[in-house]
């Protein structure tokens, strides 16, 4: 029998969204900081069988922890003895920002889904850079044969034009991709004014090419790049962004981010509407986030490693999306749902599958 979603209906769901995100990841640092996470890391550390190879690494499981919820860096180390192969710090932006006035986060318990409009949170790249490096450096002396990977996801800062862009994406590729196993361009969150205009080729093609560029030269190798995509791009967008990434060599493609759209929520329009604007995420993005995989997959022919992400909850919904052409699966807003063995649960279920074949 599981505790957690009792505990969660009790604990947290009646409380304001970010703060009980807050108490519960302080609860995962604490685990780690005590020395409880490392005995716990006994039983939630992926079996050797779930080893996978993608962007030049081996991952100890194909299985992650998306961007959002660790957006600077804090805890990676005890994320990862939760059984993630990999966590994705961010998003990371070149200055400093407090993101959008509060309240900022809210839960559609019905629809299992997220609504945020957090706006890039983040004490900025120069600040997360040292903490990257730390995390590294502590991960690989703990893991010194297959060690949790830790990706780094960056965005624009919100006071910058999209002229300026380009220059504002460097200051933070200059900064974190040395102490980054891989990096993520991200433009398509919702919560950052024009962010999601830089989805355009077009626009698009300059800034990949700069930020791979940078990346590499700063940390002195070559530092895996991609690009995080939306779910809400046409068909033909999405092939236009595939097209490019084949033509500027890029590593892989994240699909998908958070949605726009309300369309087929359980929860009341007045619920809905009460939370406003922000991009929403959870089992609503299920359906999208899989055409988004299998679509990409067509398009680009296996070239490229393809990271699913989008109303993951499952170990089927993993197992899905690597049988429609993902090497890689993120997961976010099913580990409030679901607590903190979420990722071991998932990790444990693919390993049995995988005997069983």
């Amino acid at each position: 029998m599981r505790v957690y979603p009792t505990f969660f209906r009790l604990a947290f769901s009646w409380m304001d969204a970010e703060r009980a995100h807050k108490i519960g990841f302080k609860g995962i640092r604490l685990a780690h900081t005590t020395g409880a996470g490392r005995l716990l890391e006994r039983f939630t550390a992926p079996p050797a069988s779930l080893q996978t190879s993608a962007l030049g690494m081996t991952f100890p499981s194909p299985f992650g922890l998306a961007a959002g919820f660790d957006k600077e860096g804090h805890g990676i180390e005890a994320l990862t003895e939760l059984g993630f192969g990999h966590v994705e710090v961010g998003t990371i932006t070149g200055r400093a920002q407090p993101g959008n006035e509060k309240p900022r986060l809210f839960r559609l318990i019905e629809d299992r889904a997220v609504i945020n409009r957090m706006g890039f949170n983040n004490d900025g790249a120069a600040a997360v850079a040292p903490r990257l490096k730390s995390a590294r450096a502590a991960l690989q002396r703990r893991h010194p044969k297959v060690r949790p990977v830790i990706g780094v996801n960056i965005g624009k800062s919100k006071v910058v034009e999209l002229d300026d862009a380009v220059e504002d994406y460097l200051i933070s590729a200059r900064s974190l991709a040395p102490a980054a196993d891989y990096l993520v361009v991200n433009v398509s969150s919702p919560n950052t004014p024009g962010l999601r205009l830089l989805q355009n080729v077009e626009t698009l093609r300059p800034l990949l090419k700069a930020v791979g560029e940078e990346a590499d030269k700063s940390a002195g190798r070559h530092v895996p790049l991609l690009v995080k995509i939306a779910p809400d791009l046409s068909d033909e967008d999405i092939d236009d962004v595939a097209r490019l990434a084949l033509d500027l060599d890029l590593d892989g493609i994240i699909a998908t981010n958070t949605t726009i759209g309300r369309a087929g929520l359980s929860s009341s329009a007045e619920k809905v509407e009460g939370c406003g604007a922000g991009g929403l995420s959870g089992a609503p993005l299920k359906g999208r986030s899989l055409e988004v995989l299998r679509r990409l997959k067509a398009a680009t022919g296996g070239k490229l490693v393809l990271i699913s992400v989008g109303g993951v909850e499952t170990f089927e919904d993993v197992q899905d999306r690597l049988d429609a052409g993902a090497t890689l699966v993120q997961g976010y807003t099913a580990f409030l749902y679901e607590g903190p063995f979420w990722a071991a649960r998932i990790n444990r279920q693919l390993a049995k599958s995988r005997r069983g074949a």
